[in-house]
């Protein structure tokens, strides 16, 4: 604010009057064939926007603020854009249950990148037993293998550690008994159940399309960072900073 004020000779005050006063025209992209990007970045709990992106024309297509990521907001999207002519070859997206089903008539390739953060999330980064070890250092090449060779590892590993997997540990008080090793079993399952579209981008290769939503997350990073400098800002101007970097208009991120 002090930078702005000090730039055009007013106050600070004036400048943001100004801004609040600012209406942000709404850039209308030409209807063509895309490979849909698709992700949502938050700024606190109920604050946020749900992106569709056109990694090819590093331009964001569909931008709207939601307060929660549900699908019917991913399904409005694809309503909305097809609508306004837009023709989706396939889809990037993590891995929200319920996406697949809204995409379910298009090729889907499940970000690389999630896939990681989830088994991670699971695991840990060091995990202390051998089965977490040798799954993690499995995920460390999904982004170099082939579809083959990475879902014959995965059997393998699971052929192995199948009876670990399967150990429960029971309450000897009420009887109760549950899985020992739960987080790996998740990460596990996981893994198998995002299996059929994490190679996506392999078996299409004519569409170009990206195994991962880094097209986005670069922008999201980048639009955090400068809110984050701003952070003195109120709501009601973070929303017009977060909206007019995020609608649609090319970057070179």
């Amino acid at each position: 604010m002090k930078l702005l004020a000090s730039r055009y000779g007013r106050s600070v005050n004036w400048v943001r009057k100004e801004l609040r006063a600012y209406e942000i025209p709404t850039v209308v992209a030409s209807p063509c064939e895309m490979i849909a990007v698709i992700d949502c970045v938050f700024f606190g709990r109920t604050s946020g926007f749900l992106v569709v992106r056109d990694p090819h024309r590093r331009m964001n297509m569909y931008c709207v603020e939601i307060t929660t990521e549900t699908i019917a907001e991913y399904q409005y999207a694809r309503n909305t854009l097809e609508a306004q002519g837009f023709t989706l070859r396939a889809v990037v997206a993590d891995g929200k249950p319920g996406i697949k089903r809204v995409f379910h008539d298009l090729p889907i390739q499940m970000c690389h990148f999630h896939q990681k953060a989830i088994i991670t999330k699971h695991l840990t980064r060091r995990p202390k037993l051998q089965a977490g070890k040798e799954l993690r250092e499995l995920i460390k090449h999904l982004c170099n293998s082939e579809e083959q060779w990475f879902t014959h590892a995965l059997s393998e590993w699971h052929i192995k550690w199948q009876d670990f997997l399967r150990e429960r540990t029971v309450d000897l008080e009420t009887g109760h008994w549950h899985y020992t090793h739960k987080r790996l079993r998740s990460a596990y399952r996981s893994l198998k159940t995002n299996l059929p579209y994490l190679f996506t981008y392999k078996r299409y290769p004519e569409l170009d399309i990206p195994n991962t939503t880094n097209s986005l997350d670069g922008l999201f990073a980048h639009l955090k960072e400068l809110l984050r400098i701003h952070r003195g800002l109120k709501a009601d101007l973070k929303y017009k900073i977060a909206f007019a970097i995020l609608q649609n208009r090319p970057t070179n991120l």
